[in-house]
């Protein structure tokens, strides 16, 4: 049943955009497509992510951020808009005079459809080994009738304009840049909202001018300059017009989505499946308005499919360092793959998921006698290895009130080895719970504050609790008696704050203890279960012991820690012993 009520918002004065861009396209092959390959990667972050910054970036901010992009592996940038700027005339002047770009990096620049920009543009790219020019005109009725005023439907004039453009930019070229590899890079600005078979028109026109040919860098641009309709309809504009233009084999069909109603990464993946080369975008989505295309996000979903990006995010905090210093704008903490919070987990059943999952891969591993990085990556909740990203898995699970006993173990074993039972679980996770109730979230170090509270009392005088603390043992392991006891125990204790030496015997060390405690102070103690592990390796080795007893009428369990075993057993002995005692009595302290 429909609850909600029609809106007073004003939505009747928007037009479909399926309404107003008319495509027939049920013969449609996209949806079959599968990415198989990276594209091309062009970065626009020099000219269209800068053009959009409050404060663009000084000439050092472009010099990391262009660092940063050919150090990431692109081949592709465009390096600014030199006709409109003096600094990005300069920049891209101190590049090519610096000899700062690779053999095998692309430069290109943008410039509109005038010719006097257009010579200053190749002007900058004197000296340049392959460089591109990138010429644009807006396409769309609005621009063609509403901008620039033009009779009747303006496509003549809006023609001309791009031919005109493409003449200048061949002219300019020949007499400026000499051998150069030069390319050359056409946009027709709104195609989206452009009548696909004007775009087509158009298109053809400035193709006949230039005559592609192999070996020609030439590249048709088709951008969804403000994002207007779903991303499939994005798609099937790319897939008609894939299949209806010229010197199809000659051309790079490119992609250049924003961000508008928040399906870019969607649409350019589309778009790829629908058969275009090349995607344009900005690291992390920087760009006018919404944003233009992440090539980060779009980049890591391939990597998640296993596909090679062929673009290294290995260290993806450096790259955000970088990206926040040239932008002056922070990524989200929600933003994928890069966000300080993507890779974290609150709720209590996400992180028991977690925690089971990274214990059977390592097991798995272990079974296989294969390292544990190179397991085919299946986890609940992390669609990608944040140690192939250059995070750790510290920040994986963190814990508030929405948490539960899976994300304390965890945290307990990551940060600090204490692999606790599964009961002991239950039961340290409530004592945590007590904690997040009170508000907020509660680090790795707060919750060991927590273990070690609840279940190690102090060897420090001043902070003992409990009723007893051990300060001495001894062990021998003899004779077998009567009955079955083969061990004696002789063990120094505090008891309430008197110190004496007891013997005990028994089947074990354990044992041997409780018959102390029972023999000597009327404690009705009976041992339920026992784990101990290793924490650590070599001389620094520590043994980590877990007792569950029955102590008089419940059930409570306790922790030791020693690098001598018998001793940290011993010692958990005394902490299940000590909290019975202070859950009783009620002396909880906080």
């Amino acid at each position: 049943m429909k609850l909600q009520k029609p809106t007073p918002m004003p939505f009747s004065k928007y037009k479909s955009f399926q309404d107003r861009i008319a495509l027939d396209m049920r013969d449609r092959t996209w949806p079959d497509q599968l990415i198989r390959k990276a594209p091309r990667w062009l970065s626009t972050d020099l000219r269209d992510g800068n053009q959009a910054l409050i404060d663009p970036m000084t000439p050092d901010r472009k010099r990391k951020m262009f660092d940063l992009l050919v150090k990431l592996g692109f081949k592709e940038i465009e390096v600014g808009f030199p006709a409109a700027s003096q600094v990005d005339f300069d920049f891209v002047r101190e590049i090519i005079e610096q000899d700062a770009i690779p053999d095998d990096v692309r430069i290109s620049v943008l410039t509109q459809a005038r010719e006097d920009l257009i010579e200053r543009t190749v002007e900058s790219l004197v000296g340049a080994q392959k460089p591109t020019v990138h010429l644009y005109n807006a396409t769309a009725p609005v621009f063609r009738k509403v901008v620039f005023g033009f009779d009747g439907e303006g496509f003549d004039q809006t023609r001309d304009i791009a031919t005109r453009g493409t003449q200048a930019v061949m002219k300019h070229a020949e007499s400026l840049l000499g051998d150069a590899d030069f390319g050359y890079q056409y946009s027709p600005e709104i195609f989206v909202d452009t009548e696909p078979e004007f775009a087509l028109d158009i298109v053809g026109s400035v193709l006949d001018m230039w005559q592609p040919a192999s070996g020609r860098e030439t590249v048709v641009n088709l951008p969804a300059t403000v994002e207007r309709g779903t991303p499939n309809t994005y798609a099937d504009q790319i897939e008609w017009f894939c299949r209806n233009m010229p010197y199809r084999d000659e051309v790079a069909v490119s992609l250049h989505p924003h961000n508008d109603r928040g399906t870019g990464v969607a649409a350019a993946e589309m778009g790829i499946m629908a058969g275009a080369d090349r995607i344009e975008g900005c690291l992390f989505g920087n760009g006018e308005r919404t944003g233009n295309l992440d090539l980060v996000t779009v980049a890591l979903n391939l990597y998640t499919q296993g596909v090679d990006p062929e673009l290294d995010f290995s260290d993806i905090d450096e790259v955000i360092h970088t990206v926040t210093e040239c932008n002056q704008i922070g990524v989200h903490e929600r933003h994928p793959y890069g966000g300080d919070l993507v890779f974290t987990s609150f709720s209590g059943s996400h992180q028991d998921a977690i925690n089971k999952a990274f214990a059977a891969r390592e097991k798995n591993a272990n079974e296989q006698g294969v390292p544990v990085d190179l397991m085919e990556w299946d986890m609940p909740y992390l669609p990608v290895d944040p140690k192939d990203l250059g995070r750790s898995y510290e920040a994986i699970i963190r814990v508030n009130s929405q948490s539960g006993k899976g994300g304390v173990t965890y945290l307990l074993k990551s940060e600090y080895g204490l692999d606790l039972p599964r009961r002991m679980q239950v039961e340290f996770s409530r004592a945590v719970q007590q904690h997040t109730e009170s508000g907020g979230e509660v680090s790795a170090e707060e919750i060991r504050r927590i273990f070690n509270h609840e279940y190690l009392p102090s060897d420090d005088q001043d902070n003992a609790w409990g009723r007893f603390q051990i300060v001495g043992l001894r062990t021998d392991s003899g004779t077998v008696d009567d009955s079955g006891a083969s061990e004696r125990v002789e063990v120094d204790l505090i008891v309430d704050g008197q110190e004496r030496t007891y013997e005990g015997r028994g089947k074990g060390p354990i044992d041997a203890l409780v018959k102390v405690l029972i023999d000597n102070f009327d404690v009705d103690v009976r041992l339920q279960d026992y784990t101990e592990h290793a924490i650590g390796s070599g001389a620094d080795t520590m043994a980590a012991a877990y007792v569950e007893l029955a102590v008089e009428d419940r059930v409570v369990w306790g922790a030791g820690l020693h690098s001598n075993i018998t001793k940290a057993s011993l010692k958990a002995v005394v902490s299940a012993v000590n909290r019975a005692a202070r859950d009783r009595d009620g002396e909880r302290e906080r």
